[in-house]
């Protein structure tokens, strides 16, 4: 017996198909009744397409899925490979070094001048004349004081006065030192000193003390009262310039009458070696 379609059967429940006879098949009574109907056309035969549907699909396993999985990787891959091997390979330029820019330009004709023109103020020459060692002259740095002046004329001789010379005053370029001494009584005195420029000729310095008898020859002058010397009186004495008689005399005035010979060591410019030398020449 045929199995009856369920749009056969809604047909039929509803009245527009009549009932089939016993051992009849619904589809074939329906055609022979209906030549012209469409309805076998559009529906369905399930029974018709059950077999080739069947033998169509298939189960591939958990095995096959895991072959097409991987089918699928190997065929990306090769794509892949093949698309990044067709594309030109990146060109790479060459790093240069930076280039450094250089000055050119010369330098100025001016600065050369000033530069040649102070190349000779790097040194100092003085004249060193008198009782030196090596007088003449005498090539110093930059800087240099008198008493490296006497150093470079081989030192002072014995005797020499170096108490009218300040030592330590710096010398410049062109001048002139004169180291004296003071001679044997009766005899002109030579000072210390020092000048610039060309040596000029100093006029004889001669005591001023008041006049009396002159002393035989050989016979020394008597010790200056520094109690009543004058500045020109003081003056006169070896190692003792203007400068200093008037201080002595500005520190009599001050203080008093002296009262040792030790206290000219008080007064302004007269140190201990100046004190020694004229502890023979002057009283109290």
């Amino acid at each position: 017996m045929a199995t009856e379609l369920p749009g056969e059967r809604l047909q039929r429940r509803l009245g527009l198909l009549p009932e089939p006879e016993h051992g009849e098949d619904p589809a074939q009574a329906d055609t022979e009744a209906d030549p012209n109907s469409l309805l076998p056309r559009w529906l369905p035969d399930g029974t018709a397409d059950a077999g080739w549907l069947a033998a169509v699909r298939a189960d591939p396993g958990r095995a096959g899925a895991l072959a097409l999985a991987l089918i699928a990787a190997v065929a990306v891959l090769v794509t892949v490979f093949t698309v990044l091997r067709d594309q030109p390979a990146p060109v790479t330029s060459a790093k240069l070094p930076p280039v450094e820019m250089v000055a050119t330009a010369s330098p100025r004709t001016d600065d050369a001048a000033d530069v040649s023109a102070a190349a000779p103020a790097e040194q100092v020459v003085v004249s060193v004349v008198g009782l030196v060692h090596k007088p003449g002259l005498a090539t110093l740095s930059p800087g240099s004081r008198i008493a490296d002046a006497l150093t470079a004329a081989g030192g002072a001789l014995d005797g020499a006065d170096t108490i009218g010379l300040n030592l330590a005053r710096p010398v410049t370029d062109g001048e002139q030192i004169v180291v004296g001494l003071a001679p044997p009584t009766g005899l002109p005195v030579l000072g210390s000193s020092v000048g610039a420029g060309a040596p000029t000729p100093e006029a004889p310095r001669t005591s001023t003390a008041p006049a009396g008898p002159e002393p035989p020859s050989g016979e020394r002058h008597e010790p200056v009262n520094l109690n009543t010397a004058t500045v020109e009186q003081l003056d006169a004495l070896p190692g003792v310039g203007p400068v200093t008689a008037a201080a002595i005399v500005a520190w009599r005035d001050s203080h008093g009458k002296f009262t040792r010979v030790d206290q000219l060591g008080d007064v302004d410019g007269i140190g201990p070696a100046r004190l020694d030398k004229l502890r023979a020449l002057v009283r109290v």
